[in-house]
């Protein structure tokens, strides 16, 4: 009696194992490296033929020729992949307000001449870490720092920001962002 109903359970989650567990997800991703290859394969940036990035991963840039990304919260490293997590810092800790602190110092250290407020994406990591997007007013808070640094004019670097500033979905979803390894790689092919 145990057996009959062990069996069809058993066997059950065996099929289910193997359907759910295997055969779907392996026609899931043919199906998504045939129709969407690109982003299958982790909607990577290459430049002169050599991978530099992805369009979904910040990277850290601290030179003052180029644009600042968002903080990251991962370690060791910064926007290691493997390391994905907020700081998970409330606003009161002394930790994320010390963070917060020196991440504002970098900036003015970098543009002593700057006083406009600092806007807050320059300074506080994302929840996931690894946002390689950052809002207009963080690049262009930036902007006058990175034409002096590489002598262009201030009117050519704020033309570009205008060019990779990505709107919102359908013009209500999300907010307008412009991704900061992309308009890095804009600036070098000015020159």
């Amino acid at each position: 009696m145990f057996m009959r109903l062990i069996r069809p359970a058993v066997s059950l989650l065996a099929l289910m194992t193997i359907l759910l567990g295997i055969v779907y997800p392996m026609v899931i991703a043919g199906v998504a490296k045939i129709a969407f290859s690109r982003q299958a394969e982790g909607s990577l940036i290459y430049h002169d033929g050599k991978l530099i990035g992805s369009e979904l991963i910040g990277q850290s840039f601290s030179d003052p020729k180029y644009f600042w990304g968002r903080p990251s919260a991962t370690t060791p490293q910064p926007y290691n992949g493997l390391g994905s997590t907020g700081s998970n810092l409330g606003p009161l800790n002394p930790a994320l307000i010390d963070a917060v602190k020196a991440n504002a110092k970098a900036l003015h250290d970098a543009d002593p001449d700057n006083q406009r407020p600092i806007p807050v994406d320059l300074v506080t990591a994302s929840a996931s870490g690894l946002d390689p997007e950052v809002s207009p007013a963080a690049v262009e808070y930036q902007a006058a720092r990175v034409a002096r640094a590489r002598h262009l004019e201030l009117a050519q670097v704020e033309a570009l920001i205008q060019a990779h500033v990505q709107e919102r979905l359908f013009g209500i979803i999300g907010e307008r962002r412009i991704n900061v390894l992309e308009l890095n790689l804009a600036l070098d092919r000015l020159h």
